[in-house]
């Protein structure tokens, strides 16, 4: 792991078949482009859901799946009536033996060729940042006493992904988890379950002289960071048009051509991409016009063919040119519509407010801001509700007659908000929840952080925010952090400062702490850290998740 990544892990080499049948689709394409299954010699994808009946006896086939009771008995039914020559089956996690003895039962015509597990079950977006694509995102933030039959399912997926991320990297780690959360608990006592005593043998690696380490962390200890309007490229691109496993949706932006409707945003296929994903806006859009005048410039030469050599030329260098014009396009449309939309939703007036509202006092000089826009026109509503969750979140105590004035003036100018939801925000994740520093102002180290940081000023002050995880970050290497919030599970200790450190945020992580890990990877050779979570959250998701669990809150409290 110190010189690898997860995605380098999935990427290792693959069987050389004629088709690929799969149910993760989402693991294949963030690790595989089109072009490169093409080059592995697979000639045809589909999904097991939606496979014909034709037979294609002279193909080979791989399977890809979750090894789930759904999944073995559609295998089942199609091993009965085999379309293909030969079955080659691998499956994402750890097999059941019953599971094992029910395809060893049903290849009576002897077509499958090898069973093997591949320990993906986890979608690897970026080198070191992860997600499990949870559907039930929502369920982290139920209160303690809803316990619903599908709780046991997302912990039992956590677990499943987890448990696949570290057989992956053929370790078996120390395990800890914040004291607060519940669900974190449950999850982190339930890998150690099955990492220690269900399965040990299969995560008997050689041992390390430190053990790795797994925190389990809920994002309810900071909310602020899935709330805020988000300046650096990647975390910017999904708050405002929406990534889904490496892909963004353009179909309902204006006029765009076929072929750019639906665009893949991969640092490992886009070297402009990989460059820039951590830019800010200002210097992206320098970078941008750079790349568009490299181009021209190409353009202008190709237009230049006088000679059989030129033509030549031109027709060998087709292949890249084709390709640069498409990135060229592609990040010149995203970028424009994201300035669209800055324009649009004034987005640099309430990015602002937000960002002093997240990192600075002033707790008059944030009520006065944020009531002006709330009484602005422009602003959108679901920007006026952020914009209250983010003073609720820093003054709930300190303020609450001029927090019921925001309740009053959010109802009456927002014909959508759904009334309560940041009384039940502050519920989940106020302050007497929390068991970070969220706003630096409990610790001695922090206060005196944040005044050297204010007397130097700020870079960008709209990326002056810091995500609790860089402290968390900074706990570990350091040997900061506490075992009274953050216990071991047993009696599996940590000593000394670990080298490896995979992070899990149930309830969903965000690129701009996916950044944070990235930079901090590329700067540090000491400690590696892995980002995962349930989910890669925007704040319409996380708004999404919150009224979602008020919902149901309100539905079981009323019954």
């Amino acid at each position: 792991m110190k010189n690898g990544s997860i995605l380098s892990i999935i990427k290792s080499s693959r069987p050389q078949l004629s088709y690929a049948a799969e149910t993760r689709v989402s693991i294949v394409s963030v690790a595989y482009s089109q072009s490169e299954l093409l080059q592995k010699e697979v000639f045809l994808v589909e999904l097991v859901d939606s496979m014909s009946k034709e037979s294609m006896a002279h193909l080979k086939a791989v399977y890809f799946l979750r090894p789930t009771s759904e999944n073995i008995q559609k295998l089942r039914r199609q091993l009965a009536n085999p379309r293909f020559g030969e079955y080659h089956l691998f499956f994402s996690n750890i097999l059941k033996i019953t599971q094992i003895q029910v395809l060893a039962d049903s290849d009576e015509q002897e077509v499958v060729q090898q069973v093997q597990e591949f320990f993906a079950d986890f979608c690897a977006i970026d080198p070191y940042h992860f997600t499990l694509n949870m559907h039930m995102n929502h369920i982290y933030m139920l209160p303690t006493v809803i316990d619903p039959p599908s709780s046991q399912s997302f912990c039992d997926r956590a677990v499943d992904g987890i448990a696949a991320v570290f057989l992956a990297l053929k370790r078996r780690p120390v395990i800890r988890y914040q004291r607060a959360s519940d669900i974190a608990k449950r999850i982190a006592q339930e890998t150690a379950k099955l990492m220690y005593e269900q399965e040990s043998g299969l995560f008997d690696f050689r041992r390390t002289e430190i053990s790795p380490l797994l925190l389990v962390i809920d994002r309810r200890d900071d909310p602020v960071t899935p709330l805020l309007n988000q300046w650096t490229y990647q975390a910017m691109v999904h708050e405002l048009i929406g990534i889904q496993d490496n892909k963004v949706d353009l179909r309902n932006i204006g006029k765009v051509p076929q072929d750019q409707q639906e665009v893949v945003l991969s640092s490992e296929q886009d070297a402009f991409f990989k460059a820039n994903m951590y830019e800010n806006f200002g210097d992206l859009g320098m970078n941008i016009k750079r790349m568009v005048d490299e181009f021209q410039q190409i353009a202008k030469c190709n237009q230049n063919i006088q000679t059989v050599e030129d033509m030549a030329k031109f027709v060998d260098n087709y292949p890249e040119y084709r390709k640069m014009q498409g990135n060229v396009s592609k990040h010149v449309t995203m970028v424009t519509e994201m300035s669209r939309i800055v324009e649009e939703r004034k987005l640099m007036l309430v990015s602002e407010t937000e960002q002093e509202l997240a990192c600075n006092g002033g707790q008059l000089a944030a009520f006065e801001a944020v009531t002006n826009l709330l009484n602005n026109e422009i602003v959108s509503d679901v920007d006026r509700l952020r914009l209250v969750m983010l003073y609720a979140l820093r003054y709930e105590k300190e303020s609450p007659v001029q927090l019921m004035q925001l309740f009053n003036k959010l109802a009456s100018r927002s014909a959508k908000y759904k009334s309560g939801l940041v009384q039940f925000l502050l519920k989940q994740a106020g302050v007497d929840k929390r068991t970070g520093d969220l706003y630096g102002n409990r610790d001695l180290l922090n206060i005196a952080r944040n005044m050297a940081r204010g007397l130097k000023g700020v870079e960008n002050v709209y990326t002056q925010h810091q995500p609790l995880l860089f402290q968390t970050m900074e706990s570990i290497i350091k040997g900061r952090l506490r075992d009274v919030d953050y216990p071991f599970v047993g009696n599996h200790f940590q000593q000394g400062r670990p080298q490896e450190v995979v992070i899990f945020i149930v309830g969903g992580t965000t690129y701009e702490e996916a950044r944070t890990v990235a930079l901090h990877n590329a700067a540090n050779s000491g400690t590696r850290f892995i980002l995962g979570g349930s989910v890669v959250l925007n704040s319409k998701r996380f708004l999404k998740d919150l009224e979602e669990a008020q919902r149901i809150s309100r539905t079981n409290s009323v019954v």
